[in-house]
């Protein structure tokens, strides 16, 4: 055996040598439900915008993570050349520079902050995105997490349906527990009809959060079913799926059809046929119970657009006064504040704030972690990993399609569920790979094994004779 392959064997061997899995998933466990069940307006009152509690979280596990890292063995230390982390880490070394760039240029006092904070916001949603690739070294660890990002998905939207009906917030009562504060955000209306945010601070963030897990639910419900239909199993889809078309968003109805669209490819035949036919029914079913529903998803798509669309239209035509200040490293990441201009899309965010370094870094984050779920796909023997490798890159790829229509990165649960979404393309890609090394790797064991079953079938031919 090749003293690679002793390493292989070693490092496979030896699983105390990385990252406990149950912890991890345990830690991430907590960063989803801080992410989702606590507002993301919500923030503890003495670190101001420092003070989300999912961005605390975020920032335990990227430290975790780093102290794991400079223990670890140096074996362990060549799962660093994964192309997902080469990507997150060429954005913050490119959020890096700039933030020097813009302190060299000079910076107006209010953005010196904001700026600062970005950049640990940028290694809060690091730390999801390193322990889950880091953590969750088996198949059987992602799709757990799979699950329950999933599970969160649908309680979203489940939460938006019941804000729906009722037009009421329901979670302003978080703005009353002392220690605590909240920002402007949350339910608004367009056309008499409610848009439901759930724990969101905008409705296009319960849309995102909506349309990132309803590949996930999909998996989680195909699975379920592999013996027989339940029902029960294909619930939390309904529910996401109503969710994403009551959300009284264009960006949702897009993100609800490119989910769906990614997802058929990885379904049986009759899945297909059913998925299609139920999103129709429901569709059909929604317009005709809230009267009024149709013409307002009419004049959303009409070809001359309402103010939204024309104001992304004329943004989009002054990028280039923008991006010519600094077009490589951008005016700094979190920098371009409000009253400069509102983009809505976070593609062209990147652009002004990082530059086109900075794009082509974050671009590569998306990228990456498709290839990577995708690869799996192609490597793993098991249905599973197949099934959710394809799941997870329609999950990324709809993340991908939905911050072109607004600026996801300014938005805590839209930007934690992409990086989660990016950590888990990569820990099932590690999985695959590593678990693929441990049925070829030639041990003595294996060796040993193979020689006594040759001289049991030599003995047994010699007796026949």
């Amino acid at each position: 055996m090749t003293s690679a392959s002793r390493r292989t064997s070693s490092a496979l061997e030896l699983p105390d040598q990385t990252l406990n899995s149950s912890d991890a998933i345990s830690m991430l466990t907590v960063h989803v439900l801080l992410l989702t069940a606590i507002p993301s307006s919500v923030r503890i009152a003495a670190l101001g915008s420092m003070g989300r509690p999912s961005m605390l979280w975020g920032l335990v596990l990227f430290i975790w993570w780093l102290l794991w890292r400079v223990t670890a063995r140096p074996d362990d230390l060549t799962q660093l050349r994964s192309p997902i982390k080469l990507a997150f880490f060429a954005l913050f070394a490119v959020a890096l520079i700039s933030f020097g760039a813009g302190l060299l240029r000079g910076q107006p006092a209010d953005q010196v902050s904001p700026a600062a904070t970005s950049l640990l916001r940028l290694l809060s949603w690091g730390g999801s995105l390193l322990v889950a690739m880091e953590g969750l070294r088996r198949v059987e660890d992602v799709l757990l997490m799979i699950r329950r990002l999933a599970m969160a998905g649908w309680l979203l939207a489940v939460l938006g349906l019941v804000q729906f009906v009722t037009r009421q917030g329901l979670v302003d009562w978080w703005g009353s527990i002392p220690g605590f504060e909240t920002e402007a955000g949350g339910v608004t209306e367009r056309g008499g009809f409610t848009r439901a945010s759930g724990t969101s601070i905008h409705p296009l963030e319960h849309a995102t959060a909506l349309s990132a897990s309803l590949p996930l639910a999909i998996g989680v419900a195909l699975q379920a079913s592999r013996q027989r239909f339940r029902p029960t199993a294909w619930a939390p889809v309904g529910i996401i799926a109503l969710g994403s078309i009551l959300a009284v968003s264009r960006s949702a109805l897009i993100g609800f059809f490119v989910a769906s669209l990614a997802s058929l490819p990885a379904l049986p035949r009759r899945v297909r046929g059913a998925i299609v036919t139920g999103g129709v029914v429901l569709g059909a079913l929604a317009v005709v119970a809230v009267p009024g529903l149709l013409s307002l998803f009419l004049q959303l798509f009409a070809p001359s657009g309402d103010a939204s669309t024309q104001s992304r239209t004329n943004a989009l035509a002054r990028l280039p006064e923008f991006v010519s200040e600094s077009p490589l490293f951008g005016t700094g990441f979190g920098t371009f504040l409000p009253r400069y201009y509102i983009f809505d899309n976070a593609w062209a965010m990147m652009l002004v704030e990082l530059g086109i370094l900075g794009l082509l870094a974050f671009a590569a984050l998306f990228i990456t972690s498709i290839y990577s779920a995708e690869r799996a796909v192609r490597q793993s023997a098991d249905e599973r990993a197949k099934l959710f490798g394809h799941m997870l890159s329609a999950s990324a790829l709809t993340i991908a399609v939905v911050f072109a229509f607004f600026d996801g990165l300014s938005f805590p649960i839209a930007a934690g569920f992409a990086f989660l979404i990016f950590g888990l393309c990569g820990a099932l890609s590690t999985a695959v790979h590593e678990e693929t090394l441990l049925a070829t790797v030639d041990t003595p064991e294996q060796r040993m094994s193979r020689r006594l079953a040759d001289r049991r079938a030599r003995t047994r031919r010699a007796r026949s004779r």
